[in-house]
């Protein structure tokens, strides 16, 4: 099954933000009984590209200019997938076409930012998140 790196380097973030101190927790609403409706297709949250970018701030010393640089790749890279979200949530193959399509423009972004060291230890780090998921799946 293909895994986009959209989503592997949101996992990225969610994995190395478990004990981060801006991470808010959030408050899950009671269940409803009734009919369950589908679920929409999650919306990924403008914080999310802020917190992953300072997380590779600190796991790549990043320099000023690298970290405004990226945090834009990351807020793009988020109101893209978002509006496919809403635009392809019911066609999956379409949206996950799409969201792999933002996901390699993305990854050439990074790369002609980071240096090959840091771009290295990025595909680690999510080569790394993705074994990771990939185990808990398996359980």
């Amino acid at each position: 099954m293909y895994i986009s790196r959209f989503p592997l380097a949101l996992a990225l973030a969610a994995s190395l933000l478990v004990g981060c101190a801006r991470r808010s927790k959030a408050v899950i609403p009671a269940a409803k009984s009734g009919p369950a409706a589908p679920a929409p297709a999650p919306v990924v949250a403008s914080s999310a590209a802020r917190d992953l970018t300072d997380v590779l701030t600190e796991e790549l010393n990043l320099t000023a200019d690298q970290r405004r640089k990226v945090r834009t790749v990351f807020t793009n890279t988020t109101e893209q997938a978002n509006a496919a979200k809403q635009r392809l949530g019911s066609n999956r193959p379409a949206l996950l076409a799409e969201l792999k399509r933002i996901n390699a423009s993305s990854d050439q972004e990074l790369q002609s930012i980071l240096t090959v060291t840091q771009y290295k230890q990025l595909k680690a780090k999510q080569r790394q998140v993705q074994a990771q998921m990939q185990a808990r799946k398996a359980q």
